[in-house]
């Protein structure tokens, strides 16, 4: 999306984007602080960098923060001929980070932001510091809420989703247990307001990995093969408790695979933990990064 924001998203969202060209399209992003040392915070869907607009407030000052949209979301350009998978977006993601030269990067994580975000920063070990998780799987499984099965079914899922908005517009209220004030709701929605500028959020919902050896449960089984080397690093999990897609079960499985982490289990938050919790997130992540 190009042209000046509106005054009262740059309200709740008071930065100025950079651009980084994927060779497929150009993504925004927010870089907001200095250094070579960088906290990198991958969104999820339908979301977009602004669901971290108060954890780079709170930290820009202390830690360089880098939050990118991902393409077809957010502010980032919206091709109708990009090939929409995990594959795809974890390329994007690595080559941005590389073409900031940054020398060590910690990571905050949130729905497909889980595969996306260790996906990429898992390509290079050596550059990885800390990682905080947030209501998200970077591994198979096949328990997904009808809700979704819904918005992928054939020809009515595409509809449902871009015509009528049937996705972002219900995680509005659905993922949050404390309601949204009417600006950040349309801040949440204000770049998926038509039929092509929702193909991402129809696309992710149709690359849920489903166990049946497609291209992009080979993807997802990629990133899974290397979430052992998260062991023995700091991984700080914080997970809203009132999340009808990643719920206690996948909360339980990132236990198991990371004893070690110090998880909070936040039980009156929901998907959307930051919006729920936020001032009680920020002040663990702070602590833990910085």
């Amino acid at each position: 999306m190009s042209g000046p924001l509106p005054g009262w998203l740059l309200t709740l969202y008071p930065f100025e984007p950079k651009r980084f060209d994927t060779g497929q399209g150009v993504m925004s992003y927010l870089d907001e602080g200095a250094g070579d040392e960088a906290v990198v915070m991958v969104h999820g869907n339908p979301t977009w960098s602004f669901y971290y607009r108060n954890l780079v407030l709170g930290l820009r000052g202390k830690i360089r923060c880098i939050a990118p949209d991902h393409l077809g979301c957010g502010l980032s350009d919206k091709p109708q001929d990009f090939n929409y998978t995990l594959g795809e977006h974890i390329r994007n993601l690595r080559a941005l980070l590389d073409s900031l030269n940054l020398r060590k990067i910690h990571l905050i994580v949130h729905d497909w932001g889980g595969p996306i975000g260790l996906g990429s920063a898992l390509a290079k070990p050596e550059q990885l510091g800390r990682v905080v998780i947030l209501n998200t799987a970077a591994f198979a499984d096949t328990v997904v809420p009808w809700r979704i099965r819904l918005c992928r079914a054939p020809v009515i899922g595409e509809w449902l989703v871009r015509g009528f908005n049937g996705f972002a517009w219900p995680a509005t209220w659905m993922s949050v247990t404390k309601p949204l004030s009417a600006d950040v709701k349309r801040g949440f929605l204000y770049p998926y307001d038509s039929w092509a500028n929702r193909i991402a959020t129809h696309r992710f919902v149709v690359d849920i990995p489903e166990g049946k050896g497609a291209p992009n449960d080979l993807a997802l089984a990629a990133v899974e093969s290397k979430l052992g080397q998260l062991r023995g690093r700091p991984v700080r999990i914080l997970w809203g408790g009132q999340d009808f897609c990643f719920n206690r079960h996948y909360y339980n499985r990132w236990r198991v695979l990371l004893p070690g982490a110090n998880a909070d289990y936040l039980e009156e938050a929901g998907h959307y933990v930051l919006e729920d919790a936020g001032q009680e997130c920020l002040r663990e992540i702070a602590a833990f990064l910085t």
